[in-house]
């Protein structure tokens, strides 16, 4: 435990403000680091000579603005910052020659999609660009909105283009969203585990995000309602075809069940496809409730993340909100990215380069699965990615830092987590970014064999 006593004494407003803003101000010096433990509720509220409330209420504070986060039976933990922990994880620097970074759930690059979107940027060259270089309507033109309905269709959606909007991409297309359905300190609902480009813009925009609890098959029904009731949320947001991190594909009759609880409670679903082309068999939860449904798809994970092109359908009232966003924010999405993806969906090359990026994950999935085989995971043979459960006694900080220094780069579950509900000791591995099969191999093997080892700091224990 630190013995952290923050400096109030010329600070303005409520203590309890004051607390948690210089804690916030201690983490961006320094002082503070990931991974500290703070002093108890009482502790500190002694030493400050305030009362117990006061610091309950900092500290709830300090874990709204994602600055903490308390473990049971443990303590309260200073969190990676937000804005630390997407770039930490890509851009980690290896530690050897040969490192492996499987912590960034990034497509591979070496398929057939850059001869194709080569080709048709060629075809482009040769025409007339005038009308692509001048300002066009916010949602994108009526050629390339037609082109996502397209694509879209794919999942058994019926989209209707005017209301889809062509987006810089499903990150882009989820803020965009959020902005149309949340104002600031309004509640939004994820999974309790969810992709942290989710929590950077929840902090950009100030909403809530609300952890509800899952399992192997997606979000709980009876989790999602009890948060419906308490918190009444405008929106929530997930992922049910290979949620990220845990891989879980939800059943339709889950499906049914989580679309049912957001009708009741008049809360809009804004669904993360970006998986969908892994596994068209599903049914997406916009196909069963389109008045509330807004589906997100990308081309990031299943042609090339360098396009930064997507698709938003969305009920009507909402693409409304949804293109004011846009006007407000980048007032369109370049029609030159909207032309060079309506043709590689029109062309069918889209649909290839999909193709292709399954196949590569299959097969992937068959070496880790093989190489695994040990070990407790969650996975699905066409997931992107694993969901690995660290054995005992080791904790998902402590390895994914041996994992680091030994060459391979992995994802923990404190970097997905919402809330204060217990963070499992878990690591995510991603399939595709190692140029080839036998890196990702080697990264695999490498990783079984520091499971098969005790962790430093448990000899002291025995």
């Amino acid at each position: 435990m630190t013995d952290w006593l923050p400096e109030i004494a010329t600070r303005r407003g409520p203590r309890y403000l004051a607390v948690a803003d210089q804690l916030a101000a201690d983490i961006s010096s320094g002082r503070l680091k990931a991974g500290d433990r703070l002093p108890t509720h009482r502790d500190l509220a002694w030493r400050l000579h305030v009362t117990v409330g006061t610091v309950t209420r900092a500290y709830a504070e300090a874990e709204r603005r994602g600055l903490i986060a308390g473990e049971v039976g443990r303590g309260t933990f200073i969190r990676e910052r937000i804005g630390d922990v997407a770039p930490s994880m890509p851009m980690a620097t290896p530690t050897t020659d040969d490192y492996v970074d499987l912590s960034r759930n990034l497509p591979a690059v070496s398929g057939p999609a850059s001869q194709m979107i080569q080709h048709h940027m060629a075809e482009m060259a040769q025409g007339d660009l005038s009308g692509l270089l001048g300002y066009v309507e916010t949602q994108g033109l009526p050629a390339h909105r037609e082109a996502g309905a397209q694509w879209i269709a794919r999942r058994g959606l019926a989209a209707n283009p005017a209301r889809v909007a062509v987006v810089a991409g499903a990150q882009n297309a989820m803020m965009l969203t959020i902005a149309a359905v949340a104002r600031p300190g309004d509640a939004v609902l994820v999974e309790a585990l969810t992709f942290y480009g989710m929590k950077s813009i929840a902090n950009l925009l100030g909403v809530r995000l609300i952890g509800v609890e899952l399992d192997d098959e997606g979000l709980l029904p009876d989790a999602l309602e009890a948060a419906c009731r308490q918190h009444a949320p405008k929106a929530i947001y997930t992922v049910p075809t290979f949620q990220n991190p845990t891989t879980s594909l939800m059943p339709l009759e889950r499906r049914k069940a989580v679309v049912e609880i957001c009708r009741r409670y008049n809360v809009a679903m804004i669904e993360d496809d970006i998986y969908g082309f892994l596994d068209e068999g599903n049914t997406p939860l916009a196909a069963l409730a389109p008045e509330i449904g807004v589906f997100i798809t990308s081309f990031s994970k299943s042609v090339a993340p360098g396009l930064r092109l997507g698709y938003v359908l969305s009920p009507e009232q909402i693409a409304v909100r949804i293109s004011a966003a846009i006007r407000a924010s980048s007032y369109m999405t370049t029609p030159l990215t909207g032309e060079l993806g309506a043709r590689l969906v029109r062309s069918g090359d889209a649909a290839k380069a999909a193709a292709w990026q399954k196949g590569l994950t299959e097969r992937r999935q068959k070496i880790a699965s093989r190489l695994l085989a040990r070990q407790e995971f969650t996975s699905h043979p066409s997931a992107s990615q694993i969901w690995l459960k660290l054995p005992e006694p080791w904790r998902r900080e402590e390895f994914t830092d041996v994992a680091r220094k030994r060459g391979v780069g992995v994802a923990p579950a404190n970097a997905f987590a919402i809330g204060r509900a217990p963070v499992p000791h878990a690591v995510r591995l991603v399939l595709a970014a190692p140029k080839a099969d036998a890196d990702l191999e080697r990264a695999i093997g490498t990783i079984v064999e520091i499971l098969e080892e005790p962790p430093v700091g448990s000899l002291r224990m025995i």
